[in-house]
């Protein structure tokens, strides 16, 4: 028997351009919109990441 799939694909866009990249992430265990500080490479620099919906 397969197993539930429990994690989803968000998509996470940069707070200071328009720069888009993916993740996944487990919605029990992450009730709340995700915001991370990654690289974004039209400003080459790290900046934060909020999720889109």
């Amino acid at each position: 028997m397969a197993k539930k799939k429990t994690r989803q694909i968000i998509t996470l866009e940069s707070t200071e351009s328009k720069f888009r990249t993916t993740t996944i992430k487990n919605p029990k265990n992450t009730t709340s919109r995700l915001e991370l500080k990654k690289y974004d490479p039209t400003l080459r620099k790290h900046v934060m990441f909020k999720e889109k919906k």
